[in-house]
């Protein structure tokens, strides 16, 4: 069987009609109009401020909320939310998952249900996978996750719609996974892509983002790449998606809405290096042609 064909046909399921990609009014991205196929700063003013280091962003499968991570000077890092409330944007706030607990708090994910946030929280201990769960509208006390996860420095964590979680193990560079079985992440596995990390994973598996160095570039700033998977242990090798995504300046932290339609990333093009969100229509993602090597 040819994987072109078998992977068009699974990427129209996946970004148009799949289960979690329910059709959502577009005026709940902060009333922004859509990208095509050229990125844009999402929510200029608002999520993306001129100044500040901003990155790792998520929202809720009703794109009601929205969660990233903003690093401030003398502030630290820390996770902002904002939400709709009487048919308007709050403006973004201070999550504080941790109440205070942890030095710095980033790269917020939220599950496929809404129910629960992963994120990462850090302090002398290291970079580790934390969680909030939603309970009667409000988010629980936050824990860190009891996994050998956390045996390491971790970073990204996203989750497909198993619940399996995806993470880069910042110790050793390289993309890993967790199978979630009877509540637990007991057990640990290199997810087996040829490169990259910050690893975004789709839903339902059948493609993988992540950033990596730009190849025969002497820079070596980073671009956003697409593995598609070919089975159960193998990626196709990471294909480049192309100049309209990755310029000259890095392009990192890749994530899709929750409808399918967009994808997100953090572009390192203000002075001084500091980034801003993007976003671009996720059919730049099903215009690739799968390397299979």
């Amino acid at each position: 069987m040819e994987i072109k064909p078998l992977l068009i046909c699974l990427l129209s399921l996946v970004l148009l009609t799949g289960s979690f990609y329910a059709s959502i009014a577009q005026e709940n991205y902060f009333g922004q109009k859509p990208p095509g196929l050229i990125p844009e700063i999402f929510a200029p003013g608002i999520v993306s401020v001129d100044g500040r280091y901003e990155y790792g962003i998520t929202f809720s499968p009703e794109l009601d909320e929205v969660y990233f991570t903003a690093d401030i000077k003398d502030l630290g890092t820390n996770i902002y939310f904002s939400k709709i409330a009487n048919g308007k944007w709050s403006i973004p706030i201070r999550a504080n998952l941790t109440e205070d607990r942890m030095g710095a708090e980033m790269e917020p994910h939220l599950t496929n249900n809404g129910e629960r946030i992963y994120f990462v929280a850090f302090n002398s201990g290291g970079y580790k996978i934390w969680f909030v769960t939603r309970l009667d509208g409000n988010w629980s006390k936050a824990e860190m996750l009891d996994s050998p996860i956390n045996s390491d420095n971790v970073l990204y964590p996203n989750t497909d719609a198993n619940g399996d979680i995806y993470y880069t193990n910042l110790s050793k560079l390289k993309m890993h996974y967790s199978k979630f079985q009877d509540g637990n992440y007991a057990e640990t596995l290199e997810v087996g892509n040829e490169y990259g990390l910050h690893g975004f994973i789709d839903p339902f598996k059948n493609f993988m983002l992540v950033d990596a160095p730009k190849e025969n570039n002497s820079s070596k700033d980073r671009d956003i790449y697409v593995c598609f998977r070919k089975n159960d242990s193998e990626w196709t090798k990471p294909v480049n998606l192309g100049i309209e995504v990755n310029t000259i300046y890095n392009e990192t932290c890749p994530s899709i809405s929750p409808d399918g339609k967009y994808l997100f990333f953090s572009r390192y093009n203000e002075p001084g290096g500091l980034p801003n969100i993007y976003w671009v229509s996720s059919e730049i993602i099903r215009n690739i042609e799968p390397e299979n090597q």
